[in-house]
């Protein structure tokens, strides 16, 4: 038999024996745990999808208030305090969209006087068997199936599809308050907001870290004033060509193509898609001659009053430009392709202020 060991002071330390097994785990406890953490991940996937909407509104509010900046900085420049200056600016933009919103007044109000006139003339064709809309009355017996339509349950589509749209309408209306109340309160706030998120840089390097900020700021701005720049040259361009050619209501279609313009890639094409279709009321030959011209104007827009343009606000690669356009688009949409140059103006300065350096060193 094996005597036990004597430790230091004489007291004997037991011999040790086999170790003990480890404690085995309930199958029933790990299901739980998996159950618990999967049901984790999946309520926070479903709460990041529910807010992505707000945070991509709160982004564009931020761009835009960034890009109104400038006019800000001008008028504290010229002595007013940020208060007054930033109210100034939102009053002025105010304006200019009421402005710009009076011009859609006319087109839309002639154009529902215009349909509710056609339509007691629609339907008196129908019953004109001579007529273009009779006959296809006769041959397709359009007003029978639409009976048919309604009593067998399609007045509940209809219903759905008119309950669709106005929700469609409110979700537009709440995004463009939201967008337009954010961009107030940053744009009033913008100083307070940068020096709160440099507190989070450690102070030997807050003051090239604040460089490096307004510099991101300057160019995002630049970048969006060329922008503006370029959509005021094709909406002008769109109204004059309209003017010439007799195509009705050139100054709303004129705002509306320089409104889609701002779209980097794809904007103006479907601008000028829309105008062409707009040309046919006056005659095929105007159509095909408005379609050229929007080609000719794209060549031109890509080639010489887009680089001028950025020449002067950002120097962005247009591979750059054009890969962020169509990343951005396909993960958030429009407002992703929007956002998608000031994030590749920003990662660009930050890229060549700390990560090429760096790298060059060693």
């Amino acid at each position: 038999m094996a005597l036990p060991e004597s430790g230091p002071d004489g007291v004997g330390i037991p011999a040790s024996g086999p170790a003990a097994p480890p404690p085995r785990r309930s199958w029933f406890a790990m299901g739980f745990q998996l159950s618990l953490g999967a049901l984790v991940a999946y309520l926070l996937v479903e709460a990041v999808e529910g807010i992505a909407s707000l945070v991509m509104l709160s982004l564009l509010a931020l761009v835009i208030a960034i890009s109104v900046d400038p006019f800000v900085r001008a008028l504290t420049r010229a002595g007013l305090r940020r208060t007054w200056a930033v109210t100034v600016v939102i009053l002025g933009l105010a304006l200019f969209v009421a402005a710009l919103a009076l011009l859609f007044v006319t087109p839309i109000t002639n154009e529902i006087n215009a349909l509710t006139r056609s339509v007691p003339v629609w339907l008196q064709q129908l019953q004109d068997h001579h007529s273009t809309l009779g006959r296809l009355e006769d041959k397709y017996h359009i007003v029978e199936k639409a009976k048919q339509e309604l009593g067998s349950g399609g007045g509940g589509t209809l219903v759905s599809g008119i309950v669709g749209a106005g929700q469609l309408v409110l979700t537009t209306v709440t995004g463009l308050f939201l967008v337009v109340t954010l961009t107030m309160y940053f744009l009033a706030g913008l100083p307070t907001i940068k020096d709160f998120f440099l507190r989070f840089v450690p102070g030997s390097r807050r003051p090239h870290a604040t460089e490096l900020t307004d510099e991101i700021l300057l160019r995002t701005g630049r970048y969006m004033l060329a922008n503006l720049a370029t959509s005021v040259i094709a909406g002008l361009a769109t109204f004059v060509w309209l003017q010439i050619f007799g195509v009705p209501y050139p100054a709303a279609l004129g705002v509306f193509v320089a409104v889609l313009d701002l779209v980097p890639l794809v904007g103006s094409t479907i601008g000028g898609i829309v105008v062409s279709l707009v040309a046919l009321v006056v005659s095929w030959p105007v159509a095909l001659a408005t379609a050229a011209f929007y080609t000719v104007f794209r060549v031109a827009e890509d080639y010489l009053i887009t680089p001028k343009a950025m020449k002067y606000a950002v120097a962005v690669h247009p591979l750059v430009t054009i890969l962020g356009v169509v990343i951005g688009g396909d993960l958030l949409g429009l407002i992703g392709a929007l956002l998608a140059i000031p994030v590749a103006v920003a990662v660009g300065l930050i890229l060549d202020d700390a990560v090429f350096p760096s790298i060059a060193e060693r």
